[in-house]
């Protein structure tokens, strides 16, 4: 029977489009060995290409995830290890724990009491870094206020003729960034604004002997507070330095060196307790019993080589620990903070030894005044 043109069959249809696949170029993929662009006769021989290609995929896959888990397997066995052995001796059930040196037990409480001195130090002298760490917070200034250097202001106000250009001066733009914020700047502002103030609203002969007094006490203050801000500098190059390096450096290494040894310890128990046949069990349930037997040539030589490892990351921290233990650096810093302190106390005490006999000289002639009216 001869077919209408332009209709064909679907025998002929699957044959014309297998027969127009393009041909892929040489490979030594197993896939490429068969010739996508032969003629295909029948639907059999593609479903059988395509399982072809679904198994060796498979199989390709498959040895990647089983390399990848081995790899991964020697990752996480030792420390599954570790993590089986710590539970068994939280729970009571490590036959054979091994002991650790009692010097190496003696370095680590002295590095610990090390430690929690740094700590407790830096805690609190680490304010010397915050530059209001007593400016008092009930007090407010404006940006006007912390313009200009109380030195700035007296001098300006040396100059004025009127009140207008006192207030002017008081209230001045600033030259330079903001003044410090500690105590000693906030008394020698309070205490030049309360000066002027007097001065202000003075009337009679002469100037006011208190406003005197308070510019004065106001100009000393502002040098004891440059003078602590210079101690708070040398501290924080001279102690807290060195001590934040031996905190964040040098007993950093000594806790990293413990647990080296820490994890040393459990892989050799861990060892042990493989070799000779123990194994974890439930809390209150009776040890299994096994026969004490010779242990063979390749369990003795693992124990060994976990004994040596342990050995080796023992000796190293001690070296670690004693070297911590006996850097004077901690002691020098000391001494730099004290000789800090003093260095500002001695200043501190020199500028009020110079005002207090001018104070008294105000009193004086205070009295005198009085008396004679």
């Amino acid at each position: 029977m001869t077919r209408t043109s332009g209709h064909t069959s679907p025998e002929e249809e699957l044959h014309s489009n297998y027969t127009r696949q393009p041909t892929f170029k040489s490979s030594t993929h197993p896939l490429d060995q068969v010739n996508v662009s032969t003629d295909y006769r029948n639907r059999s021989q593609a479903v059988e290409v395509l399982v072809t290609t679904k198994d060796y995929l498979t199989m390709d896959m498959f040895k990647g995830l089983q390399k990848n888990l081995g790899s991964w397997g020697g990752q996480i066995a030792p420390i599954a290890s570790r993590t089986v052995q710590f539970t068994k001796e939280q729970l009571g059930q490590a036959e054979d724990k091994t002991q650790l040196p009692a010097e190496y037990i003696e370095l680590e409480k002295r590095v610990d009491a090390i430690k929690a001195v740094h700590q407790k130090m830096l805690a609190v002298t680490s304010q010397y870094s915050h530059e209001p760490y007593d400016y008092p917070p009930n007090i407010k200034e404006t940006f006007q206020d912390l313009g200009r250097t109380v030195s700035e202001k007296v001098q300006l106000l040396s100059s004025a003729t009127s009140t207008a250009e006192a207030q002017a001066a008081l209230t001045a733009p600033p030259t330079a960034k903001p003044q410090p914020k500690t105590f000693n700047h906030a008394i020698a502002r309070a205490s030049l604004a309360s000066s002027q103030l007097l001065h202000q609203q003075h009337t009679g002969a002469g100037e006011d002997p208190l406003a005197t007094a308070l510019e004065k006490y106001a100009l000393a203050m502002e040098s004891v507070g440059e003078a602590r801000l210079a101690q708070d500098a040398q501290i924080q190059s001279r102690f807290l330095a060195g001590w934040n390096t031996t905190l964040n450096t040098n007993l950093k290494f000594a806790t990293r060196a413990r647990q080296n040894v820490e994890k040393a310890r459990l892989n050799l128990d861990a060892v042990k307790a493989r070799v000779k046949g123990t194994t974890w069990r439930l809390p209150g349930t009776a040890a299994p019993a096994h026969d004490e037997h010779e242990l063979s040539p390749e369990a003795q030589e693992e124990i060994e080589k976990a004994e040596d490892e342990f050995v080796t990351q023992t000796e190293e921290a001690v070296a670690v620990m004693k070297n911590v233990l006996d850097t004077p650096e901690p002691l020098r810093n000391l001494a730099e903070l004290i000789a800090a302190q003093m260095e500002f106390h001695k200043r501190a005490h020199e500028i009020l030894s110079e005002l207090a006999p001018v104070i008294d000289g105000l009193q004086a002639s205070y009295r005198k005044s009085r008396e004679s009216a």
